[in-house]
Formats: C-alpha cells, sequence, structure tokens
C-alpha cells in the first residue's frame, strides 16, 4: 500500500472516531485530545517494548506490539493533517538531513 493511501484511510477512520466522539461526547476530540492519546500509546508501546525485553509479562506481545505501533502511526498521521503538514515529504526532507549529517559525523571521524 501507498502512503498515500495509508493517510486515506487514516483520515477515514478519524472521521469514523469523529461520529463516535459527537455522539458520545457531543463533540469531537480536539488536537490536544489527540496528541494526549498519542502520549498514552506511546507509554503502552514502552511497556510492549520492555515485554520484549523481558523485563516486563505481557501475553501476546507481539500482536500487540503491532497494534500499538499501529496506533501510534495514525495518531501521528492525523496530527500532521490537522495542523497542515505533508508528512511523507517532511519524512523525505528530514531522514535527507538525517544522512547527511551523519555522513559529515562520519567524515569527521575519518578524519580524527
Amino acid at each position: 500500500m501507498e502512503f498515500k493511501e495509508i493517510i486515506k484511510r487514516a483520515l477515514f477512520i478519524r472521521n469514523k472516531y469523529v461520529e463516535l466522539e459527537r455522539k458520545r461526547y457531543r463533540r469531537e476530540w480536539t488536537k490536544e485530545n489527540i496528541a494526549q492519546g498519542l502520549v498514552g500509546d506511546v507509554g503502552d508501546l514502552m511497556k510492549l517494548v520492555m515485554a520484549k525485553d523481558g523485563i516486563r509479562e505481557i501475553d501476546k506481545v507481539d500482536v500487540k506490539l503491532a497494534h500499538e505501533l499501529s496506533d501510534c502511526l495514525w495518531s501521528i498521521i492525523i496530527l500532521a493533517q490537522e495542523y497542515n503538514i505533508d508528512l511523507e515529504q517532511s519524512f523525505i526532507k528530514t531522514m535527507d538531513e538525517i544522512e547527511k549529517h551523519i555522513a559529515e559525523k562520519m567524515q569527521e571521524e575519518k578524519v580524527a
């Protein structure tokens, strides 16, 4: 699946959540609420990483880890959309910058 299709799917699910939130809470989640949800998901992700490293016991850790990583990605995609960030382009640019930084550091190591 192309990244643009992943974004479309995430937005489709977000719209479904908006319907549910309006029914349950009479309002939809704000950007801040979505970010708070991401923080909770990252906490859950950390517990699963700890389980993978053998310092917590969690049943079905691989299935739960895959789910939590997907939850985190969904939140990031939605936040990017909410803040009008082209996540695909930003990701490419950021990776290019990091690659350049690493190359510079590697060059410095050769000189030193």
